[in-house]
C-alpha cells in the first residue's frame, strides 16, 4: 500500500517538475521594454550574433553602429548562457534575439546565467560607434 502511494507521489512530482521545466519553444524575439531596446516593430538594419560556449564568447570584442536598430542574437552552442550589457537594462537568455539601439560607447557584455566554474570569465566588449 505504501509503495503504491509513494509511486503515485513520485510520478505526480515528476509530472509537475516536467511541466514547470517546459519552455517556450518559440525562438522569436523576446518582448522588449528594457532601456536601449527598440519596440518589437522596429526593423533592424543588421544583425549581431554572439555565440556562447563553455565559459567563453566567440569574440573578445563585438561592434555595432550607434543609434541604429540592430538585431542582437545569442546562440548557445554549448551549455546554457545568457547575456547582459552592463549599464543597460538589457538581457537575453537562451537562443533568442532582441532588437537594440545604443548610443556610442564601450559596454561590457557578460554571461547572466551561472554556467559553471568559468562563469566569471565569460566577459566581452561591445563597441558602439
Amino acid at each position: 500500500m505504501y509503495k503504491k502511494i509513494a509511486m503515485f507521489l513520485t510520478l505526480a512530482a515528476l509530472a509537475l517538475t516536467l511541466a514547470a521545466c517546459g519552455g517556450n519553444k518559440n525562438n522569436n524575439a523576446e518582448p522588449s521594454g528594457s532601456a536601449g531596446a527598440s519596440s518589437p516593430a522596429a526593423e533592424a538594419s543588421q544583425e549581431l550574433v554572439i555565440n556562447a560556449t563553455s565559459w567563453e564568447f566567440d569574440k573578445a570584442e563585438y561592434t555595432m553602429p550607434k543609434d541604429t536598430p540592430v538585431k542582437l542574437t545569442l546562440n548557445n552552442t554549448k551549455g546554457a548562457h545568457g547575456i547582459e550589457i552592463k549599464g543597460q537594462d538589457f538581457e537575453i537568455h537562451g537562443n533568442k534575439s532582441k532588437v537594440i539601439t545604443l548610443p556610442a560607447g564601450t559596454y561590457e557584455i557578460h554571461c547572466s546565467i551561472m554556467c559553471g566554474a568559468g562563469h566569471k570569465k565569460m566577459v566581452s566588449k561591445l563597441v558602439v560607434s
